[in-house]
C-alpha cells in the first residue's frame, strides 16, 4: 500500500491547522499524556473519531498507520487484479472480489487491503451492518509501495495478522519488478509457497480454474 506514516506526527500536524475539531481535540490530550516510553494502543473506536480527509486509517495490533493517495501505477495494477478476479467469479459463479474493503478482525486490527476474494459461503456470514468484513476472506492481496516500512508492514506485520485469523492464500504484488509472491495457508500458518515473474502462469487452489499469466496485471 501507499506510503505509511506513523500516526501521532501526522495527525498533531492535522490538528494543527483545526485543533478545535472533537477529534483533534482527543488526539492532543492523548499526546499530552504520554510519555517518551508510552504508545497509544488504537482501535476501531477511535479511528471512527479521526477526520474523514480521503486517507486509509489501518491499525495492526493497536498501532495506528496512515495511508496517503496511492501511486498511479499503484491503483492500476490493484484494478487490474480485481478485474481479472471479479471475471472469473462471474463466469465461475463462486464468489466476489472487491478493491479496498474494510477488514475489521477485532477492536485493535482493522485494515483496508488493496483486494480481496471471499466465496458467498463466507459472505453470507461476515458481512456487518455496514459493510465491512469482519472475518477473513479465502484470498487477501497488498499491491507493495516501496520503502522499507511499506514493505516490512506487508510483509511482516499484514502476513502474521492474515495469518493468525484465517486467510487462506496471501499476494503481494510488486509493480515495480514485476512479480508476484504467493502465501498459502500450511499448517495454519501463511507460507511463501512461490515467486511468480512477468511470463510465469497464477494458478490457486483457492480459486478452481482461474489462470492468468503474471504480465497482465503489470
Amino acid at each position: 500500500m501507499a506510503r505509511a506514516l506513523y500516526s501521532s506526527q501526522l495527525q498533531l500536524g492535522i490538528c494543527k491547522v483545526n485543533p478545535d475539531a472533537s477529534p483533534c481535540m482527543l488526539l492532543l490530550h492523548i499526546h499530552a499524556l504520554m510519555t517518551p516510553t508510552q504508545a497509544v494502543r488504537w482501535t476501531v473506536a477511535d479511528i471512527e473519531l479521526l477526520p474523514d480527509d480521503g486517507r486509509h486509517y489501518e491499525i495492526i495490533d493497536g498501532e495506528l498507520f496512515v495511508t496517503r493517495a496511492p501511486h498511479w501505477k499503484h491503483q492500476n495494477v490493484t484494478i487490474k487484479i480485481g478485474t481479472a478476479l471479479t471475471i472469473w467469479s462471474n463466469e465461475s459463479g463462486l464468489g466476489e472480489a472487491a478493491i479496498n474493503p474494510g477488514l475489521v478482525f477485532s477492536e485493535a486490527d482493522s485494515v483496508i487491503p488493496d483486494v480481496v476474494w471471499a466465496s458467498h459461503e463466507r459472505l453470507a456470514t461476515m458481512l456487518d451492518d455496514a459493510g465491512h468484513l469482519i472475518a477473513a476472506p479465502e484470498l487477501v492481496i497488498e499491491v507493495l509501495s516501496p520503502g522499507e516500512k511499506n514493505e516490512r508492514r506487508d510483509r511482516e506485520s499484514k502476513l502474521k495478522l492474515y495469518s493468525t485469523y484465517g486467510v487462506l492464500e496471501y499476494w503481494i504484488a510488486d509493480h515495480q519488478l514485476r512479480k508476484l509472491e504467493v502465501y498459502r495457508r500450511d499448517r495454519a500458518i501463511l507460507k511463501l509457497a512461490v515467486t511468480l515473474y512477468a511470463e510465469d502462469e497464477l494458478t490457486s487452489p483457492v480459486l478452481p480454474g482461474f489462470r492468468a499469466i503474471v504480465k497482465q496485471f503489470f
